[in-house]
This record gives structure tokens, sequence and C-alpha cells, in this order.
């Protein structure tokens, strides 16, 4: 079994980490350690247990609010859990497997219930704290919950619940979190337990409530204290997260900045750009989480950083939807102290320190514990280094499944356990990860398949257009055509022709757009994800109208 082993290592290249006998991609990073898989644990007690062995400075700041300036520091940090995890559990009888729906704008208070609802094993279902009746309606739904925390504000969208309605923002809840009304009583948690329920953007078809478990989070949480080495920064880093706690970006930076140690700078109250710059150099925020619309806004009107010292900033990381190379590169000139900005969504790949994060375009390389196939989507084939195909990924991070549809899980998890993504990607032969392009979102032109973001990265390379998108438009003919949706800048005459023969020269005939649009903006949704059901609609109505 050993030489197996020997020989099966023997096999994976170096640089790219592609193994070519099984045609699997293996993680080149140090090992994560992860404990025992049957080991009762929740993710909770992972990271306090990792706080106790190796706490920060005890005068370093876990939390703190930017409207407020108020900070609270670790020792108290971890005694609100405690207090607020007994105060759960006695007052209001929650158990493990309860699931708690939050609907909050962000506030300083929402780490430490999530760390408490984790803690006892209760399930966190977060929502948009702007989320419709029906949007609403169909959360509760898919997550059930026995409690839900809101504010004076939200507390009204939510039904009748088992243990009613917890107000974050009230005297009350505060006194759970700093009264001692007794001990906590440990729960036992098994790691394969739901932790979290998070939704999906519905984009593309009906939002899904995602099933995470402790161990998934303490799989991603073991590959961070991995990258960092076990030793942790002195001073701790001041890291600042600007995107919305009940995203998965959002959940898993809040979880992981904490789990690290370091003090993270809550924007809180009305959203103000350049409020957070100024926050930036006052507080010597080193790393700062955005989603991509905020990044644009700053290229757009650089103007708002006047006055603001942004030299501290070491990494500005970009999640949730693409960010085009333009931005990024006009980014990289503004800010050179700058050495990492990335897309992400869960860390499966990352970019870690300097030479990385100066590879053009690449969403950087494969984390510790994690594997991953480039499949070709036609024949299920695996695909060698920089071959465009299907990825699927394969680690302790997989979802536990789409919670109540067992059609749409086994659509995307395999019985070996692989994820398949939906995304066209390659691993080249360094072992960077370069996405494509969504499968289902291809242009199907006479047998030919056309990119939608290969044709949206050209548009948006004119000065003369401030956004676009690509989608099908139904032909007789060729099946789909390329069709764009191009919103001008101000003052621009730009005519369609213009733009089509610019494309024209930069493609293959196959891949020419052919129908275009001017339109005031692009929709997206609060990740900047552009939403191409409306875009197609509008064709669609677009094309009946001519009919």
């Amino acid at each position: 079994m050993a030489s197996q082993n020997q020989d099966r290592t023997s096999t994976i290249d170096a640089t790219s980490g592609f193994c070519s006998e099984t045609g699997t991609f293996h993680s080149l990073r140090p090992p994560s350690t992860l404990p025992p898989e049957k080991t009762p644990l929740s993710v909770a007690d992972y990271v306090l247990s990792h706080l106790h062995a190796s706490p920060p400075p005890p005068s370093t700041a876990a939390l703190i609010d930017t409207s407020t300036g108020r900070r609270i520091l670790y020792p108290d940090f971890t005694r609100r859990v405690g207090n607020l995890a007994a105060s759960l559990q006695t007052t209001l009888g929650i158990s493990a497997g309860d699931s708690a729906f939050v609907l909050s704008p962000i506030s300083i208070h929402i780490p430490i219930l999530y760390y408490s609802l984790l803690s006892l094993g209760a399930v966190i279902s977060p929502s948009h704290p702007a989320s419709s009746d029906s949007e609403i309606s169909r959360q509760i739904q898919l997550c059930k919950p026995a409690v839900a925390f809101a504010t004076a504000e939200t507390a009204a969208k939510i039904p009748s619940l088992r243990y009613g309605v917890v107000l974050i923002d009230s005297p009350e809840f505060e006194s759970m979190m700093t009264s001692e009304i007794g001990e906590f009583r440990r729960v036992e948690v098994s790691q394969s337990d739901t932790a979290t329920i998070l939704y999906s953007s519905g984009t593309t078809g009906p939002v899904k409530g995602v099933e995470l478990t402790h161990r998934n989070w303490i799989s991603v949480l073991a590959g961070a204290y991995a990258v960092r080495g076990g030793q942790a920064k002195s001073p701790p880093a001041v890291l600042l997260c600007a995107v919305p706690y009940f995203h998965v970006y959002g959940f898993g930076y809040c979880v992981r900045a904490l789990a690290l140690g370091e003090t993270l700078v809550v924007v809180t109250g009305r959203f103000d750009l350049r409020r957070m710059l100024r926050t930036i150099g006052e507080l010597r925020i080193r790393h700062v989480a955005m989603a991509p619309p905020m990044i644009v806004a700053i290229m757009k009107d650089w103007s708002v950083t006047d006055g603001c010292d942004l030299s501290s900033l070491e990494v500005v990381g970009c999640g949730g939807a693409p960010l085009r190379r333009s931005v990024i590169e006009q980014l990289r000139k503004r800010l050179p102290n700058a050495y990492g900005l990335t897309e992400s969504t869960g860390r499966v790949f990352g970019i870690v320190g300097l030479k990385e994060s100066l590879v053009e375009g690449a969403t950087g390389k494969l984390m510790p514990n994690f594997q991953a196939k480039i499949v070709d989507p036609e024949t299920g084939t695996s695909l060698p280094p920089s071959t465009p195909g299907e990825l699927y990924l394969k680690g302790p991070f997989v979802m536990k499944g789409y919670v109540g549809d067992k059609e749409a899980t086994a659509a995307v998890l395999d019985s070996d356990g692989w994820l398949r993504t939906g995304d066209l990607c390659y691993i080249d032969n360094e072992g960077y990860l370069f996405i494509m392009d969504r499968l289902k979102e291809l242009i199907k032109y006479k047998g030919y398949q056309v990119a939608p973001a290969e044709l949206e990265h050209l548009l948006q390379s004119r000065p003369d257009i401030t956004d676009a998108a690509v989608v099908p438009y139904p032909d007789e003919e060729a099946g789909q055509v390329p069709m764009a949706f191009v919103v001008k800048c101000a003052g621009s005459v730009v005519h369609e022709s213009e733009i089509m023969d610019f494309i024209a020269k930069q493609v293959a005939p196959y891949k020419k757009i052919r129908k275009l649009k001017f339109i005031d903006a692009i929709p997206k949704n609060a990740q900047g994800k552009v939403l191409r059901r409306e875009l197609i609609k509008l064709a669609s109505s677009n094309l009946a109208s001519k009919l």
C-alpha cells in the first residue's frame, strides 16, 4: 500500500499539481490538519479552542463598529459568546438542530450571535434584510426556523415561530450577552451536522438553500491556519469587511477573521464609500473585502479617495461576482502596495502572496486538502492542464446538499463526492485557475460554443462603454446568436454598427455580435452578478415586438 501511494505521488506534477494517472489536480500548498471526522466538534468549539491555545494579546479588539467606534476586545468577545449561548439555551430552550433565521443589517452583534448559535449546534440561516415577503416566505419554507433574530425594522417581515423573534438591537439582547445567568451546558455536535443554510443568488433559477456542515467550515478554517503557518501576526491584522454577512463571502470572512485572532472592522449604518475609505487610514486596515460594485464605483470616481490614507492596505479582496480585468489593472496602478486582488467565493482556489497576485486573470491555486478536475462536458473525460472544460471539486468543504431538494443536489453532487460547479474553466501548467464562463450561459451558434464573458471583456475595454453584457438571442437558422446590451459613457455618440465592427475584427466569425441594444444599466444583484434572465426576457420581448 505504501508503495502504491508513493507511485501515485510520483505521477503528480510538482508545478501544476496534475496527476496524469487519475486526471485530477491536487493542492500543492502545505496540508492542513483536520480533526478526526467522527470526533464530536462544532466549528465554534474548534475556533475557541484555537483562541484559547494561542490567544491574541488581551488588548486586541475582536470587533470595531465604524459608526460608533465601539470596540469589543477578545476576552469580552469570548465571554459574550458564552453568555449569549447560555441565555439562548436556558431562556429560549434553543437546542442542537434548531434552525435560526437571521434578518438583520450588518451589526457588531452578528459575529457574536453566529458563534453562539454554532456552539449550540443550531443551524444559522441568514437572509438579506431587504428581502421581499415572498422571498422570505420561500427561505423560511426551506430552513424551517424555530426562532428568528431581527431588528425592530425587519421583525415585522417574519411570521410566527416556535420561539418567536429576538431583537438584536434591543437592551434585552445586550443583557443576554453580558449577564451570566448560568453555565453553558456543553452540546455534543457532530461535524456532519448542518451548521448553516445559505441561499444561492438565484440568478439562473429559483433560490436554493445550500447546507454547509460544521466539517465544511472547520476544513476552511484549517486551511487558513495552514496557510498562515500556525503563527499569529504580531500585531494582529486589522480587516474590514464591507460585504454582507448573509452572503457566503461575508459569512466566511467574518468567521475566519475571528478564528485567526484578527480585528474585524464592522461597517454599520448607511453605507458611505468615502467614510469607509477614511476608516482604512484611521484604523490602519491591512485587508479589505469588497463586492465588485464598490470597486467599480471607486474606479469611476477616484476623487472619493481624496484625503484618505490607503498606505496600510496589503490586500484588496473582491468576491461574489467576476471583476473586469480592466478594473483590476486600474486598481493595481492606483494602489501599488496592494499584493492581492482575487475573485473568490469560498477560497477553494485562492491567491497567497505577491507572486501569485501578479498572474493576470487567475483566481489563484488550490487551497489545502482540495482536489479539482477539468472535465469535458460532452464526454465526461478528465482533461489535462490548459484545456477548458467544466470544473469539478472535491474535498471536506463540499456542501451537504440543497436543503429539501434531492433532485437538485443529485444534479451537482455525484456518487464519488465530486461537485459539478457549472463553470467553464482551465487550470494552467503552473496550477492557476482561470474562469471563462458559466456553462449554462454559453451561446450555441450553429454548433459552436460562444462564451459571453470573452465578448463582454472586449466590449468593456472600450473607453466609450461603461458596462456590457451578452446573452443568447434566438435565431431560426443559427439556433442562437450573441446579443449585446451596452451602457454607453455619458456623452458618447458611438453607434451600434461601430461597436459590432470593433468586435468582429477581434474574434472568429461565429463569435461576432449580431444584435446590440443600448440600455441605461445592466441589471445585477447585490453582489454584482449580472441578472441574465432579465436580459434574456428583454431580448425575447424585443423579438416579440418585431413579429
